[in-house]
């Protein structure tokens, strides 16, 4: 119960700064953090994939609805949820994940951490670029943008998590 409320919790205070604070930023044109994906990547791996589909659906379409984006966010975060299993499969190769697969330090090392948050805010920034453009005109500059911006926000997601998360030295 106490898991709930933390996750319910986290995703009222991360929903808020993204509407409130991270829309607002626009660095050099190219950077806009999304820090919303956050919320998305801590949800428990060993979660039933449905109950992911409709969190991350309602979470993109919550920051769709304040952006007035029409849905580029609601279908980019339903991307990121559809392939976190199969990333993270990957990132843990052939062995197997214990009952206690979170995606936070002290579960996870560093490298494992900033390959998972990397490869899946550069997913969905590409995406959300990409549909905001809606056009191959321009491909060199929206990939530039997701790039940028992907580095941004999977560095405020590195430095939130490990300030939330403090590893334990055994």
């Amino acid at each position: 119960m106490n898991n709930i409320i933390t996750n319910i919790l986290r995703f009222v205070v991360l929903l808020t700064i993204q509407v409130l604070i991270c829309d607002k930023i626009h660095l050099f044109g190219y950077i806009n953090p999304h820090i919303y994906l956050l919320a998305v990547l801590l949800l428990p791996i060993e979660m039933p994939l449905t109950a992911q589909y409709i969190i991350g659906f309602f979470t993109g379409l919550v920051v769709d609805m304040f952006t007035l984006s029409l849905g580029v966010h609601a279908s980019a975060t339903l991307m990121v949820v559809f392939l976190r299993p199969y990333l993270v499969s990957a990132l843990n190769g052939k062995k197997k994940a214990d009952g206690i697969d979170r995606p936070v330090p002290g579960v996870k090392d560093f490298r494992w951490l900033l390959a998972y948050a990397f490869i899946l805010t550069f997913l969905h920034h590409f995406m959300v670029v990409l549909l905001e453009a809606f056009t191959f005109r321009h491909f060199f500059l929206t990939l530039l943008s997701a790039l940028l911006s992907a580095l941004f926000t999977t560095m405020i997601i590195l430095c939130v998590e490990y300030i939330s998360y403090p590893i334990n030295k055994r």
